[in-house]
């Protein structure tokens, strides 16, 4: 394989995403890692004001400012257990308001948003000139039927959808990204914007093998379910833990007594090979 160049379009990669995600292949853009997708896009949107949903990933917002623009949040609450109240985030959406960014589900609460609500925020936006950005990052350990907007994309243009390899084919050393966008012109500028053969053949011909291997799919979002729940199960079972509900890949925990921090916690189970987040960088959240 690495005797040759890759397909500069790559088409065959494309409709094999396509037939995963279903969507048109059309609508599909190829990048090295989704970041470098969502840096293009930013700089292509070139949003002035964004209002980012979280707490969540902070690399949208340092994005946004790298590109002159400011960012704003829309908190979720740990009363509501980190659900999105769709009304009170449109409310939210101001005039000058030009970029809606959210990650479903989102990191760190594993908190989702349904398709028929994600309709209803683009109709909303779509009424305001306001593009959004959905990072999927995590979606497919959860039931992609009910909540991936992946089939929105084709009847949506101020959609744009990203998604990466990372994460559910435990692949992140082949950079392997990949947006749905159905605005024609933006979609042109990210590939004209794109480096020649940005993937290499590696990656291009293990895409087209992982998105088909049903077998793997089958078996990864078993296992997770069962984790999930297991893992879940045992840790409400701990007096000194608030465990949120969760349908990602990771499970948001308070600890909710005096008797240790979340940093003297991850202290602790290092030397069990036990690795926790300390969400004390997020935005909204504390040590």
């Amino acid at each position: 394989a690495i005797t040759t160049y890759p397909d500069r379009e790559y088409t065959s990669l494309r409709k094999c995403i396509a037939d995963y995600v279903h969507t048109n292949y059309k609508n599909i853009v190829v990048g090295n890692g989704s970041t470098e997708l969502i840096s293009l896009f930013i700089q292509i949107t070139h949003p002035m004001k964004a209002l980012i949903v979280g707490p969540t990933y902070s690399e949208y917002e340092r994005e946004v400012a790298m590109g002159g623009g400011r960012s704003h949040y829309f908190s979720l609450t740990e009363a509501s257990e980190f659900e999105l109240d769709t009304k009170a985030l449109t409310e939210e959406l101001s005039a000058n308001v030009d970029l809606l960014i959210l990650c479903n589900p989102n990191n760190p609460t594993s908190s989702v948003i349904k398709r028929q609500q994600m309709r209803e925020i683009l109709d909303y936006c779509k009424r305001k000139s306001i593009t959004v950005l959905v990072d999927e990052t995590y979606v497919e350990f959860t039931n992609t039927k009910i909540y991936s907007s992946t089939p929105l994309v084709d009847k949506h243009d101020n959609l744009f959808v990203i998604r990466g390899t990372s994460k559910f084919f435990s692949t992140p050393g082949i950079r392997l990204g990949y947006g749905l966008i159905g605005n024609k012109e933006v979609k042109n500028k990210i590939n004209e914007n794109l480096d020649l053969w940005n993937i290499n053949i590696i990656a291009a011909s293990m895409g087209e093998i992982m998105f088909l291997d049903n077998m793997f799919i089958f078996k990864t979002i078993d296992a997770m379910l069962r984790e999930r729940d297991y893992l879940t199960n045992e840790l409400s079972t701990i007096n000194d833990l608030t465990v949120y509900p969760s349908k990602g890949n990771f499970i948001l925990c308070k600890i909710s007594s005096k008797k240790f921090t979340a940093k003297e916690l991850r202290d602790k189970l290092l030397p069990e090979k036990i690795i926790i987040r300390d969400c004390n960088s997020f935005e909204g959240l504390s040590e």
